[in-house]
């Protein structure tokens, strides 16, 4: 699968801060992208470079293999965190407005945009201000808006950001909808059950650097911990003496009609190992492995991450 977007070793400084420090990542065209990081972790520097609102120090961005340039601009969508919407205007005339800075004309986006209002149901939306909006409502006229002229490219910075659930899931749906449709899409949050739900890729960044990429798959799977959740009836004595050497009972169990451990595999062990130690003392209702959330590698990764630059700093 070939590349949308490529950032090369991109660099930007603010003065003394360095937002983004030797910064490369690829993301493969129609894919859902995670671009995830703490507050001040340089995301929205690395969306503003995409976007061309501001431009590296050093470093390229290539889009379809093309440095990037201002005729990418109308191939790319972006909805910010901080929606942007102009209060004493009115709905249509907006949306019309914005369609036609991203090259549409005012006929395709008149229809384009009944098509949206009909499907999120704001078709009596068009005539009101922006003002008499709620900030859920405002930001599906935003998101329609960021979308309709169908982009390769749709940058979200945090979509989900003030829906209630429902309209949360409406949106979750359009975005792989516009997957399948072919669209590409960089996704900032800090929603990790929404990276786990939605996308293929994420690149985390921390104080500046990118200190992890791939598939949300291999991620989880690299940073597994070796731990196995075992359900089962018997004697919780006899149940420990059977680890012998496979594994080591974890803090986390309970005993009762149901007895649930989590055990640790000692160095070198596999789980067929352990399962077959067990199943002469107790009888067996459920065996897994704990895969690690993003959630826990996220904060796994960012904590190491400070950790070595605290360490840095004070030797320094």
């Amino acid at each position: 699968m070939s590349n949308i977007l490529s950032a090369k070793n991109i660099v930007k400084k603010y003065a003394a801060h360095t937002a983004l420090d030797d910064v490369s990542l690829d993301i493969p065209e129609q894919s859902i992208f995670g671009l995830l990081g703490p507050n001040g972790a340089g995301k929205t520097s690395l969306i503003r470079i995409i976007n061309q609102i501001t431009g590296p120090d050093s470093g390229e961005i290539f889009f379809e293999n093309e440095k990037l340039s201002p005729k990418h601009v109308e191939q790319i969508g972006y909805l910010p965190e901080e929606r942007g919407l102009y209060k004493k205007m009115e709905v249509g005339e907006q949306a019309l407005y914005l369609a036609q800075l991203k090259g549409m004309k005012k006929a395709e986006a008149k229809k384009k945009l009944k098509y949206w209002f009909e499907k999120f149901e704001i078709e009596a939306w068009w005539n009101k201000k922006v003002e008499e909006l709620s900030k859920g409502m405002q930001q599906k006229v935003q998101f329609i808006v960021t979308v309709m002229h169908e982009p390769k490219l749709l940058i979200l910075d945090e979509p989900f950001s003030g829906f209630d659930p429902i309209n949360a899931n409406l949106i979750k749906n359009e975005i792989l909808n516009l997957k399948k449709q072919g669209s590409t899409i960089l996704f900032s949050t800090h929603n990790m059950g929404s990276v786990e739900e939605l996308c293929d890729n994420i690149a985390l960044i921390n104080r500046s650097k990118k200190i992890l990429d791939g598939t949300v798959k291999d991620i989880r799977k690299e940073n597994r911990s070796n731990l196995i959740e075992i359900e089962f009836s018997g004697n919780m004595m006899g149940f420990t003496n059977s680890l012998w050497t496979y594994g080591k009972l974890g803090e986390n169990w309970s005993e009762g009609e149901n007895c649930k451990a989590q055990i640790e595999l000692t160095p070198g062990s596999t789980s067929n190992q352990l399962l077959s130690s067990v199943l002469s003392a107790v009888e067996i209702h459920s065996f897994k492995e704990i895969i690690p959330s993003m959630n826990d590698i996220f904060i796994k990764k960012v904590g190491e991450g400070n950790s070595i630059g605290t360490q840095s700093n004070f030797t320094e």
